[in-house]
């Protein structure tokens, strides 16, 4: 599907499946052999980061666990950049290698945010690993360790990000027509 249609908005692919999974494939060999005897935590944030996470994970082959954090910051196509936390975290990450799962990271703030919230719980260390990444909408730095792909700072969807609650479930991820 070349364009798709959400409520009041038009969208075209931008980034078909092929790429995004040739890309996470990439990702996950680079985790593997940097997390190789850490048993890593990987800690998915929830909603947008769980079709990237299954994915990412079905390709990591050092021993690792899982668990989620939600937390949301968004209203619409625009960030308000009010982060607020909405399920916390259910595992003790003290000495652990924590590795955050991102769909994608636009401003920093909520990456900002969680990984302050984080090493305050003493972990061993945290990464930072992103479906996406849009450099130039950065509003604070933020360390980014791992990245399928950097892209413009354009509105989109699909691939677990959505637009008001839709457009999630797609293979492909599909920019904002204007």
């Amino acid at each position: 599907m070349e364009k798709l249609q959400i409520k009041d908005k038009t969208f075209a692919v931008s980034i078909p499946a092929a790429q995004l999974q040739k890309e996470i494939c990439r990702v996950a060999g680079e985790l593997n052999r940097n997390m190789e005897g850490k048993e890593p935590l990987f800690l998915p944030v929830l909603n947008g980061s769980f079709i990237f996470a299954a994915d990412l994970l079905r390709e990591i082959t050092v021993p690792c666990e899982i668990s989620f954090i939600k937390l949301a910051s968004y209203a619409g196509t625009h960030s308000t950049g009010e982060i607020r936390e909405v399920i916390g975290l259910s595992k003790d990450i003290t000495n652990r290698h924590v590795v955050i799962v991102e769909d994608i990271i636009d401003s920093g703030l909520t990456m900002a945010h969680m990984i302050e919230t984080l090493q305050k719980q003493n972990p061993a260390s945290i990464s930072v690993c992103s479906m996406l990444v849009k450099p130039d909408a950065l509003k604070v730095q933020v360390p980014i360790d791992y990245c399928c792909l950097e892209i413009p700072n354009d509105f989109i969807v699909g691939f677990g990000l959505d637009y008001d609650g839709f457009g999630r479930n797609t293979k492909d991820i599909y920019t904002l027509v204007k």
